[in-house]
């Protein structure tokens, strides 16, 4: 098996047939879109992942929470800083730089995502920023989706110029001929969007894009946060896809994690002890933090199933009661055929839902009584909990965007997003959720919290 050697990492790397290797900016994607193997079910990829077992026999695997690594010949230490033995070989340096316990994840997510390699970090912004710094450099361009995570939004807008020289054109992903012609033939290194935007539900067409942007040698990075299990974007042409942790896949709401995935070359470069932006900027994660997530993984599906088949029914019922709801499991979505041609089988269309409420103050009347009236949800920024989390996304986790770019995504001052939880019973939860509008139509005036 083939190695790609970088200063102080070894990482095995299994190409994919006719394929470039992801060496930073030096990455040019084939025009052609290549495919790996045929695609498992998520979770059946994840079953045949390596299983770590504890230090002495346990069914769990032991937490490595030391910082640094002893070798038991001094000539040991000179050849992993040379790139000649590395964590492939159980050879470890320094956890800021791999910790076999992080490793552990690390593996789970690949599986999970279907990609080589994987690299966790300490939160999804240390994910998206890392990629972005190690594949874009000074004076270099970006296209990117105008429908995204505020955070994300804010690290392109204005970071990225300022510190970086990088520039970001946004663009409707869902205008195919809009995101070609702001790719820049020789300037453009990366085309970045979200499998489901946040908040506004789009889904984009990833094989497609991804074609797009590989026939310019464009890079591909998708952020997969909103649709772990339910879209594979790696197995629709991506190069990369990146995770926020912290949301359903830790699902517990007390973790903040991030994730990188992608070719072990890509992952390879970012461990470069002179070059790479994990390496060099220390998004590490910590090896307990790496152990409680790798707890909470095998029963992913279990909850993600459960997640989307809640936000379905109650997206279903709520359009018959007349309100304006965003889901892609419903017919009338713009991309529902798309997502049902691509989405994986059987995990649905994804835990999230948006009302559109119009205005801010109607929106803040039903989240009030939503949760202080029938305790149908919580309000609170995140998803993926196993409590229904609510926010008026215009005024909280989209408010880095101004008035303007608010409208050109989509975003309406009104517009309420919906992480459908599990915990109670479907019915206990949807009778909540109908005493909480009842309350709100019922009111005589439009004062404050009626």
């Amino acid at each position: 098996m083939a190695e790609t050697k970088t200063q102080s990492f070894v990482f095995p790397d299994k190409k994919r047939a006719g394929s470039d290797a992801l060496d930073g900016e030096n990455f040019i994607p084939t025009k052609k879109q290549q495919m790996l193997p045929a695609w498992e079910d998520p979770a059946a990829a994840l079953a045949a992942a390596r299983h770590e077992f504890g230090e002495h026999g346990g069914v769990n695997m032991s937490i490595e929470a030391s910082a640094t690594f002893t070798v038991m010949e001094p000539e040991t230490l000179s050849r992993m800083f040379a790139g000649e033995l590395g964590p492939d070989r159980d050879f470890f340096i320094y956890s800021r730089h791999f910790n076999p316990t992080v490793l552990n994840l690390s593996r789970q997510m690949a599986a999970l995502e279907g990609t080589e390699a994987a690299y966790c970090t300490s939160s999804g912004m240390a994910a998206i920023s890392s990629v972005l710094l190690q594949l874009v450099g000074s004076g270099g361009h970006v296209v990117a989706s105008r429908a995204l995570y505020g955070g994300t939004h804010a690290l392109l807008t204005h970071f990225l110029p300022r510190a970086c020289n990088i520039t970001t054109t946004f663009v409707d992903v869902t205008d195919m001929e809009m995101v070609s012609n702001a790719i820049v033939q020789g300037r453009t290194k990366l085309l970045y969007f979200e499998s489901v935007s946040n908040p506004t539900l789009r889904v984009a067409n990833v094989p497609e894009l991804s074609r797009i942007a590989h026939e310019k040698g464009v890079t591909v990075v998708v952020d997969n946060t909103f649709a772990p299990m339910v879209i594979s974007p790696a197995r629709l042409g991506a190069d990369v896809v990146v995770h926020s942790i912290s949301k359903f896949i830790s699902g517990g709401a007390d973790i903040i994690a991030g994730a990188v995935c992608g070719p072990a070359s890509l992952v390879n470069s970012m461990m470069d002890l002179h070059q790479g932006t994990l390496m060099l900027l220390g998004p590490t994660m910590n090896a307990k933090v790496a152990f409680e997530l790798s707890e909470r993984i095998p029963h992913l599906s279990l909850r993600m199933k459960e997640h989307c088949n809640r936000a379905l029914v109650f997206a279903t019922r709520m359009k018959k009661l007349g309100l304006k709801v965003i889901y892609p499991g419903l017919e009338d979505h713009p991309e529902h055929t798309l997502l049902k041609s691509f989405a994986n089988k059987g995990y649905g269309f994804g835990g999230i839902l948006c009302v559109d409420m119009e205005t801010e103050e109607r929106a803040n009347r039903l989240m009030h009584h939503l949760q202080n009236s029938t305790q149908f949800g919580l309000m609170a920024v995140s998803l993926g909990y196993y409590e229904t989390l609510m926010s008026c996304s215009g005024s909280s986790t989209s408010s880095e965007l101004n008035d303007g770019e608010k409208e050109l995504a989509g975003i309406s001052a009104g517009l309420v997003r919906m992480s459908i939880g599990y915990i109670g019973t479907l019915e206990q939860r949807w009778s909540q959720f109908e005493k909480a509008l009842s309350r709100l139509q019922d009111s005589a005036s439009f004062n404050k919290y009626n």
